[in-house]
């Protein structure tokens, strides 16, 4: 059903990573010490009003919201709930692992002296925490409803 603890913590899932779409995950200090470009799941300004493009980022935060959107009206069916509340926490790792592909590859093209995370960067881990928690209580639910048809087919 919609109003279980799942469902809540599956709808949280959706609007942290809305947020993490739209707010800058950190920022490259060039070897001035100066300048900043700004990253953003999307991509990176530049000072010249150029754009480095990180789409990838964007999709996977993208389909892991609509995953978790969708998972919510999943609740007639458990089972598949369970499965898809997994595939999103694994693209939310598989966020990460990009996220730091895209680090790397851009501090040695912007020739960057360091980079500065920001905040946003923690939404996909508790979103992830989040995930974990619904998978629980989906679990949960599934072992009573096994119990409880069990106990009928005993009467």
């Amino acid at each position: 059903m919609i109003q279980r603890i799942q469902s809540v913590y599956l709808l949280i899932v959706t609007g942290l990573l809305i947020a993490a779409m739209c707010l800058p995950v950190g920022q490259f200090i060039a070897a001035d010490g100066v300048t900043e470009y700004v990253f953003k799941p999307l991509g990176v300004t530049l000072v010249n009003n150029a754009f480095q493009s990180t789409w990838g980022l964007f999709g996977i935060l993208f389909l892991s919201t609509v995953v978790a959107f969708c998972t919510i009206f999943l609740f007639r069916n458990r089972m598949l709930q369970v499965r898809m509340t997994i595939f999103n926490s694994i693209l939310l790792i598989g966020y990460y692992a990009a996220f730091f592909v895209f680090m790397f590859m851009l501090k040695d093209d912007l020739d960057a002296m360091s980079f500065q995370l920001g905040w946003a960067l923690c939404l996909p881990a508790v979103s992830i925490i989040l995930n974990y928690l619904s998978f629980r209580a989906i679990y949960r639910d599934e072992v009573m409803v096994k119990a409880a048809d069990s106990f009928r087919l005993r009467k």
